[in-house]
C-alpha cells in the first residue's frame, strides 16, 4: 500500500504531534524528577516507601514514569524526525501517529495511576483485604501496559512502514 503525498495541513499536524511527543517528555521528567525529590526528600514519605507491605510499587510508578514518559517521549519524538528526514520519506500514516500518542499516554497515565493506588492500598489497609485490593490494582496495571505495548508496537510498525512504503521526496 502506497501512501500519498501529504497535504501542507497533514504535514502541520504531523509535525505538531512531534512537538506534542516533545511536550509529553518535558512534563513527564518534570513530574518524575520532582517526585523522585519528594519521595526522597521528605523522610515520612521515603520511610513508607521503603518499609510498608508494597511500598516498591510506588517506586515503580516513580520508575514507569521517568522511562515510558520522559526517556521513550524523547526517543519517540527524534524518532519520528530522523526516520522520515534520513529515509526522505513522509511518515506512512499520520493516523498511527495519533494513535500512538494518545494510546501511550493513557496507557502510561492509567499505569502509574494503579501502581501508585496499590502502592499506597498495600501500606495503608492490612490483612486479606490489601492483598485483593493491590492484586486487583496490578491486573488495571497490566491492561494499561498492554496499551503501552500496543502503542509500541504501532509506532515501529509505522516508522518500518516509513522507510519502505511512505511517499518518497523528490531528490
Amino acid at each position: 500500500m502506497q501512501s500519498i503525498e501529504h497535504t501542507p495541513a497533514e504535514a502541520a499536524e504531523y509535525r505538531k504531534y512531534v512537538i506534542w511527543f516533545v511536550y509529553a517528555c518535558i512534563i513527564y521528567s518534570i513530574v518524575g524528577f520532582s517526585w523522585g525529590a519528594i519521595m526522597g526528600g521528605i523522610p515520612a514519605y521515603r520511610h513508607f516507601v521503603d518499609y510498608s507491605a508494597h511500598g516498591r510499587l510506588i517506586t515503580l510508578a516513580h520508575g514507569h514514569i521517568n522511562l515510558l514518559g520522559w526517556v521513550e517521549m524523547a526517543i519517540f519524538a527524534s524518532l519520528y524526525y530522523v526516520v522520515p528526514t534520513v529515509s526522505m520519506r513522509q511518515i506512512w500514516s499520520l493516523k498511527l501517529v495519533k494513535v500512538h500518542f494518545w494510546m501511550h499516554n493513557f496507557g502510561l497515565l492509567g499505569m502509574v495511576v494503579f501502581f501508585l493506588m496499590a502502592g499506597l492500598a498495600g501500606g495503608l489497609v492490612e490483612g486479606p483485604d490489601a492483598e485483593r485490593m493491590v492484586n486487583s490494582f496490578m491486573a488495571l496495571v497490566g491492561i494499561f501496559g498492554i496499551l503501552v505495548l500496543t502503542a509500541n508496537i504501532i509506532w515501529g510498525y509505522n516508522l518500518y512502514k516509513t522507510t519502505k512504503c511512505g511517499w518518497q521526496r523528490p531528490k
